[in-house]
């Protein structure tokens, strides 16, 4: 196994854990802004900007992760039939990366039409996609 492998291996799992943690954070804002008061301004504006900064920032983690992932799959021949399932994942990821875009954008022109309750279950779906993706990688079950 080269060094430079394990170092860009190294590197992807550190930018994915990253960026997983902004997609773990950023639902967890939405729940707090669904629970704001109508008449709060103060508080959602305050909510609304660490979640822009957060989105920011998780998209901008996302970059290194997708190209370190795409470097050890195409220049190191990393395969194998859980590649495909965590592929296919990962564009999951990708939509519910986007859905938190989607979904910051109708918080910003107050057309949210979800609970409190409904963010809370959308945030566990990122732990549950980072769970078992880290467990395709790690056991390699096909």
């Amino acid at each position: 196994m080269s060094s430079l492998y394990l170092w860009v291996k190294a590197f992807h799992i550190v930018f994915v854990a990253s960026w997983f943690a902004g997609l773990f954070y950023l639902p967890r804002l939405f729940v707090n802004l669904a629970m704001v008061p109508p008449d709060s301004h103060a508080e959602r504006e305050r909510l609304l900007l660490m979640a822009r900064k957060l989105y920011r920032f998780t998209s901008f983690l996302m970059v290194p992760a997708l190209a370190l992932g795409l470097w050890l799959w195409l220049g190191f021949g990393v395969s194998g039939g859980w590649l495909h399932a965590k592929l296919l994942l990962v564009l999951a990821v990708l939509g519910y990366h986007h859905a938190c875009r989607s979904l910051l954008r109708r918080f910003e022109s107050f057309s949210n039409q979800r609970s409190e309750r409904w963010f809370r279950v959308f945030n566990e779906s990122a732990v549950l996609l980072f769970a078992v993706i880290v467990v395709l990688v790690v056991v390699k079950p096909f």
